[in-house]
């Protein structure tokens, strides 16, 4: 993955998340569930790293924001 820039985390209240899970499902449930509570600049793929288990998923919060899910 990308490293994570400034801009990312440049102000209170945003954050990065990363999220190893077992399968594509099981990312994307946990960022449905992370949605539901703020706002979420959603991924919309999942990465493999060769080597490692798992798949990854990185998405972006902004806590100052409601969810509109």
């Amino acid at each position: 993955m990308r490293p994570i820039s400034n801009a990312h985390v440049a102000e209170p209240g945003l954050a990065v998340v990363e999220v190893a899970a077992a399968d594509d499902e099981t990312a994307f449930a946990v960022q449905e569930l992370l949605a539901t509570r703020c706002a979420v600049a959603a991924a919309d793929r999942t990465i493999h790293e060769p080597g490692e288990p798992g798949v990854r998923l990185r998405c972006f919060l902004d806590l100052r924001q409601q969810s509109d899910a």
